[in-house]
């Protein structure tokens, strides 16, 4: 709903990428008993938002949002958003030590009056979010001497990491998280969660005629292995 809410109050929309670029801060400053607009001292990141977010929306033609969908220059874009995703860990870490936009897009969607609640980051992360977490815990260990490795070798790591993954899932088309095989295996093994969410009784797909997917499944396995044994006793 951002392209009706840009059209009809400029303001409220304005508002609302403010809160999704800045969310991060914003909920930072909450968790550190700080200002939750200090943000807004940052006047270059200020105007560089702004002015990004007013070529999006109203730039004639679309001429600027179709510039940056031309697939090389998206690449080199992402690139270094990844780079500078880092950067903001790092900073993070250090602020932290001293004293997560996702977690706010409820509220900046109640800007734009939308409620989806089930899109809350703590409910199902996206990638952005877990990728962050993960590097802030790296960078967390290094931080406080647990991980033994020098500072500038695991910004150098993690950067090529994170830029590799964007690029590909990008180039794939994926949507799927590179961390999906090693979250199903630990959740299997620490909280029991089921791989195959067809054992649980009554949770199943239904078909047209109220049977069970996999109830159907089980029962034209078990048809096909009678007519295999009859061919036997027939050979």
């Amino acid at each position: 709903g951002a392209v009706e809410v840009s059209v009809r109050s400029p303001v409220a929309c304005w508002f609302s990428a403010m809160l999704y670029c800045f969310g991060g801060s914003v909920l930072s400053s909450l968790m550190l008993a700080e200002p939750p607009v200090a943000f807004l001292a940052k006047g270059t990141n200020i105007l560089l938002a702004s002015s990004v977010w007013y070529l999006v929306f109203y730039c004639p033609q679309d001429i600027f949002y179709r510039c940056f969908a031309f697939l090389p220059l998206r690449l080199l874009v992402a690139g270094m958003k990844e780079v500078t995703r880092t950067w903001k860990i790092t900073a993070g870490v250090a602020h932290a030590d001293r004293a997560g936009g996702g977690l706010i897009s409820n509220f900046e969607q109640l800007v734009r009056g939308v409620w989806k609640p089930e899109t809350n980051e703590l409910l199902k992360m996206s990638y952005p979010v877990k990728v962050t977490l993960i590097g802030a815990v790296l960078f967390s260990l290094q931080h406080s001497q647990y991980l033994p490795i020098a500072r500038h070798n695991l910004v150098f790591l993690y950067t090529i990491f994170l830029v590799v993954s964007k690029v590909t899932m990008m180039l794939t088309r994926s949507a799927a998280s590179p961390f999906a095989p090693f979250e199903a295996a630990l959740g299997h093994m620490f909280f029991g969660l089921q791989k195959t969410p067809c054992k649980v009784k009554g949770e199943g797909a239904t078909s047209s005629n109220g049977s069970s997917v996999c109830d159907r499944s089980s029962s034209e396995q078990h048809h096909d292995g009678v007519k295999k044994r009859q061919a036997k006793k027939t050979d």
